[in-house]
């Protein structure tokens, strides 16, 4: 299985970093293109991937990842459509762009892979959804899978899914961020040292996202755990709401899925 990335920025980078450290695919059989020198010889001594600037021959292999901007999308993909054959599969990572709207722009029957991954994939703890169309064989679907949970976690979603997915896990990363960075900065006021303070609120949000994970229990019930009668957590947990957290949050996601729509 030859693998190609069209596009070499963050998220290519984090899934070529997770295929080559599960050994899913050895760097000997990925190649990646891009404009950037520069950017491919940093992936190339980083991995030992072959890298080229031509786009074309990428395209060549048996599954092709487009990491492009979604503004390129148009360009890079009639670049390689005459060249894609039915054998090849066609792994995509763009919002916005549906199974449909792919398909008319290659102008031919092709197996396509919409996913929505997130940043988190650079550390190898990303989560991405996947949906694909009807020439994409169950056999070809547990390749792509394996692939994906090399970098993380995945599961596959209906289409109509893919904006809330965006919301909820393609966009989040920056919520959770903004989060921890005003945790470190209420720390910080109360006298902590800034980094000090930033490692102790992102350990936090890991440790708790991990017990959600592996415990299953519901995260309001985990929530109630930390909250002892008239206690400091409960204190801090009525001032959140009192000012609105959980509205906030819905209404972000809510503002978030509808962009991702195109309205």
């Amino acid at each position: 299985m030859k693998l190609g990335f069209i596009g070499c920025g963050n998220m290519a980078n984090a899934m070529i970093n997770g295929i080559v450290a599960s050994q899913v695919v050895k760097p000997d059989e990925i190649i990646a293109s891009n404009r950037s020198m520069p950017a491919l010889e940093k992936a190339q001594a980083a991995y030992g991937i072959h890298v080229t600037q031509n786009n074309n021959e990428a395209a060549e292999a048996d599954i092709v990842f487009l990491c492009v901007k979604p503004k390129v999308y148009p360009e890079v993909i009639k670049q390689i459509r005459d060249q894609m054959t039915d054998d090849q599969i066609i792994v995509t990572i763009a919002p916005g762009f549906t199974l449909e709207t792919l398909e008319n722009a290659f102008g031919k029957p092709v197996k396509l892979v919409r996913t929505m991954p997130n940043t988190p994939a650079m550390v190898s703890e990303g989560m991405t959804a996947f949906t694909t169309n009807e020439l994409v064989s169950r056999a070809e679907t547990e390749q792509v899978k394996k692939l994906l949970n090399a970098f993380g976690r995945c599961e596959e979603v209906e289409e109509f899914m893919m904006d809330a997915v965006t919301s909820v896990s393609g966009s989040s990363p920056a919520y959770v961020y903004m989060m921890i960075e005003a945790m470190a900065d209420g720390a910080v006021r109360d006298g902590m040292p800034r980094a000090q303070a930033v490692r102790f609120a992102a350990q936090a949000v890991l440790g708790s996202a991990k017990m959600v994970l592996e415990t299953g229990r519901h995260p309001g019930e985990l929530k109630d755990m930390v909250c002892s009668p008239a206690g400091t957590t409960i204190e801090a947990v009525a001032v959140l709401e009192e000012k609105g957290f959980r509205a906030a949050v819905l209404d972000a996601m809510a503002a978030c899925t509808k962009k991702a729509k195109g309205k």
